[in-house]
């Protein structure tokens, strides 16, 4: 499972309402607050340009498919509509089933031993990867 940012904030609203036990105080209790503003500093990265990657990672998947997928058999039911809905939940469905999709095509592509496709399926992996990297910053040590 992959929590949303929805259910990472409802875990920190959880954790935080929740009185401490008296045996979790000191660097436990500490620790825990930490833990709950570095989730809220997640958050706070993926949400400030969510939308934006999912928009380009869709855009890049749809492109794949329609220049590759008719060679290789592989073509959506729906043709790969473009998004319309801008919510994150609609944005993240449809790039679940894109990418379901380009795993269709790249198993195809392996099989048929075609090695600068595969290397451009990959390229385009490790970019996805790369525009959903988090950086945190340092966090002084609880003491």
């Amino acid at each position: 499972m992959t929590p949303t940012m929805t259910d990472l904030l409802n875990g920190c609203i959880l954790s935080l309402a929740t009185p401490p036990r008296p045996e979790d105080a000191g660097p436990f209790a500490v620790a825990r607050f930490r833990l709950a503003a570095m989730i809220n500093k997640l958050v706070a990265l993926e949400y400030a340009d969510a939308a934006a990657i999912r928009l380009w990672e869709n855009d890049a998947l749809r492109a794949l498919i329609a220049e590759y997928g008719s060679r290789y058999g592989v073509q959506p039911d729906d043709g790969g509509p473009a998004d319309r809905d801008y919510s994150l939940p609609a944005l993240d469905a449809s790039n679940a089933r894109l990418r379901l999709w380009v795993i269709r095509l790249h198993e195809a592509v392996e099989r048929a031993g075609d090695a600068a496709l595969d290397r451009k399926i990959l390229d385009l992996y490790r970019e996805m990867a790369r525009r959903r990297e988090l950086h945190l910053p340092p966090f002084k040590p609880i003491t």
